[in-house]
């Protein structure tokens, strides 16, 4: 089959079409013929040489895709072949197959086309698991989350509006922050001419972010505390500007607050598939109505991998970048 290798780090154009075996689904995985790919910051990470997939798993990036199933494995009772679903992967997205473990699967939800569908899974488990399954985001609190036009922050508006939080957003153009309008963002900061901090402070009149979602690391740890409000969280999911930053413990303490950093990708099966089995109970019924859609910014052909992780690069997309073999 065909699939994107990485044989040296580099750039965009280190990602190479190439010619490997086709997977084999084991006990309790099944396999699906790859619709389309989802493009994701880790897969970049990978890339560049700074994000190795956990040990004994595939070196093909990829972090989620949609299909169907064409194969099952040993043990596998809720699918069958021809099944059309998207899954949340350790790897191997970029491809034409690949095999996932059965519980990290989700079936296409109402009213979404096959392709659209891999612009959920990542997206919806890392929301999901982070903002309300470990901040405990709450109806009425002030939600803030950076990067609000990219595919985790165009999810994260549309799930917080829905339980009936106030949602902030940091982005780095108009069209950009009319979008997040769009999806339900109330507070709107473009951090190129703003200060966050002093913006959020303005529009909650003090009162500060109950719940902050960042991508960017230590660039912002130490504003972000600044801006929490007393008892907020702030879940660090990426490190796009940084990994070593200062923190004021003085600040985080007057203010009862919480830092937690997560990862999704090397968590253990068992524990992702309890995230995906929340995605499915509590946002699959909200995409099916139509009240939360995923937002796709474009597709690539696979064998065009290295201009779509160049258009992320440049930051000019809003929601998700997909691949379609």
């Amino acid at each position: 089959m065909k699939a994107i290798t990485i044989p040296k780090p580099g750039g965009p154009e280190a990602l190479v079409l190439s010619d490997v075996d086709a997977p084999e689904p084991g006990a309790g995985e099944v396999r699906v013929k790859v619709a389309a790919a989802g493009v994701n910051r880790a897969d970049v990470m990978q890339r560049l040489g700074f994000y190795d997939p956990p040990p004994g798993m595939t070196e093909i990036p990829g972090l989620e895709v949609s299909g169907v199933i064409d194969a099952v494995g040993e043990g596998v009772g809720e699918w069958v072949v021809g099944d059309e679903v998207c899954a949340l992967l350790v790897g191997g997205g970029y491809a034409e197959q690949v095999t996932v473990s059965a519980g990290q699967v989700l079936p296409v939800p109402q009213g979404i086309d096959l392709v659209e569908a891999a612009a959920l899974p990542e997206v919806a488990c890392t929301v999901w698991s982070n903002v309300f399954l470990t901040a405990n985001l709450q109806p009425g609190e002030t939600f803030l989350v950076h990067g609000g036009s990219s595919g985790i922050g165009t999810m994260a508006i549309q799930l917080a509006r829905e339980v009936g939080a106030r949602v902030a957003v940091t982005a780095g153009s108009q069209e950009k922050l009319d979008r997040c309008r769009e999806l339900g963002a109330e507070i709107l900061v473009n951090y190129r001419e703003q200060d966050f901090v002093e913006e959020l402070e303005k529009a909650t009149e003090g009162h500060g972010a109950d719940v902050i979602l960042d991508n960017m690391g230590a660039k912002y740890l130490p504003r972000n505390v600044q801006a929490l409000a007393t008892a907020g969280r702030l879940v660090v999911i990426g490190m796009q500007g940084g990994v070593k930053g200062e923190l004021d413990l003085g600040t985080l303490l007057r203010k009862r607050g919480a830092v937690i950093a997560t990862s999704l990708r090397a968590r253990p099966v068992a524990e992702k598939a309890t995230i995906v089995a929340a995605v499915r109970e509590h946002v699959w019924p909200l995409v099916a109505d139509g009240r939360v859609r995923p937002v796709v910014a474009s597709r690539h052909p696979l064998v065009d991998a290295s201009a779509a992780h160049a258009e992320m690069e440049a930051s000019t997309h809003i929601g998700k970048i997909l691949l379609v073999p």
